[in-house]
């Protein structure tokens, strides 16, 4: 999606209001550009809902917010999509999906899926328990 320069500077001020904790202010600059379909402003709406930043918390909000902007291949989204599957965080848990997100986030060379991903298989936590491919995640992770 392309930006004007108006809707990059409410974008930056959005994410800089986020990192602040001036969450008010960042869902009235993000929410209308994830509403316009902007990838990493869906994201952040997604993590708001999440976590209850400045709305109240629901995770069916985040998971849609998630899943919009991981399917339009934001990296950080697929991260969270696995997550939310993992849990059931506002969808149905299901281990399959998880491991799939997970598995884009490893390929994007994201450390959380990679390590993620890497304890499910240490643990069998969804998955065949495989102690050798849970040993080369960590070590592509740096661990």
């Amino acid at each position: 999606m392309n930006l004007n320069e108006e809707e990059i500077m409410d974008l930056n001020s959005g994410l800089k209001a986020l990192e602040d904790k001036h969450f008010t202010r960042a869902l009235q600059l993000l929410s209308p550009l994830a509403e316009k379909g902007e990838p990493e402003a869906q994201h952040r709406m997604a993590v708001m809902y999440q976590n209850g930043l400045g709305v109240h918390r629901n995770e069916t909000a985040a998971a849609l917010w998630m899943k919009l902007s991981a399917d339009q291949d934001y990296e950080l989204a697929w991260h969270g999509m696995g997550f939310m599957y993992m849990e059931g965080e506002g969808v149905e848990k299901n281990s399959e999906e998880a491991i799939k997100w997970f598995t884009k986030g490893v390929d994007a060379g994201l450390i959380g899926s990679i390590t993620t991903l890497a304890m499910m298989y240490k643990e069998g936590n969804g998955i065949e328990k495989n102690p050798e491919e849970a040993e080369r995640l960590l070590k592509l992770a740096g661990f």
